[in-house]
């Protein structure tokens, strides 16, 4: 049995290991804080870069005043209050009802509800509907994918090799997977419906998919990190 002593230097010893642990601790919470002001930065440097890309030209205008035109022009995105209030002065009207629509969809979205308010309703701003006729396409199998859709009324078919997949809904939005993949559709829609249509949402859902798998990335390493500096200090408390 040790002395007194012996077992008071042990204790000394145990305490200064709890405290090198603390500083661990530490250390790793800044080094998580860092990253997230990395990541933060990160953002608003994708936010700057929309700015830059987003200011709708003479086109978009004419566009929208067009009636019965078969596309909509949505821009890409714009955090900047001055050019989001330009892109309002030159939206399309709609009624309020649609507007809500078109939100809950994108809410809905696994990367379209990572938008803040400001930019859906910049997207919101630049659409307007159009009317698809009974046997009219929305989207043909093979073709690229260009633009996206949100169902406002009526029903869709969305089929493949001639057979139904299922039945696209008011408030469904539609077309942005081949827009995120760069790829052809893999399925057919048509029917008689109304819509508004996004034509050009692939800057968007490529920048939101770019800045979500790299957050996903740093949690990851974080993780990684975290459960191996933690490691010792759970053996410890174990034996």
């Amino acid at each position: 049995m040790g002395t007194l002593r012996d077992l008071q230097f042990a204790l000394q010893l145990k305490i200064e290991e709890l405290r090198q642990r603390d500083t661990l601790i530490d250390e790793l919470e800044l080094e998580l804080d860092t990253k997230d002001e990395l990541i933060r930065r990160l953002q608003e440097e994708l936010d700057r870069y929309r700015t830059t890309v987003s200011l709708p030209g003479a086109s978009a205008v004419s566009a929208c005043r067009q009636p019965r035109r078969q596309t909509v022009i949505c821009e890409p995105l714009t955090l900047d209050p001055v050019t989001l209030a330009l892109v309002s002065q030159r939206s399309c009207d709609k009624s309020h009802e649609s507007q809500r629509l078109i939100r809950a969809s994108f809410l809905r979205n696994d990367l379209l509800k990572h938008l803040d308010e400001g930019e859906i309703r910049a997207i919101i701003a630049c659409m307007h509907s159009t009317t698809i006729n009974q046997g009219c396409y929305v989207i043909q199998e093979g073709t690229a994918g260009a633009q996206a859709y949100v169902l406002e009324e009526g029903r869709l078919e969305m089929m493949k090799d001639g057979l139904k997949l299922l039945t696209v809904e008011p408030e469904d939005l539609f077309g942005e997977l081949a827009l995120l993949y760069n790829c052809t559709h893999t399925y057919s829609v048509s029917g008689k419906s109304k819509l508004c249509i996004a034509p050009h949402l692939l800057p968007t859902i490529q920048h939101l998919s770019i800045l979500q798998t790299f957050k996903n990335n740093l949690l990851v390493n974080d993780l990684d990190s975290m459960t191996a500096a933690l490691q010792p200090l759970i053996c410890a408390f174990l034996v």
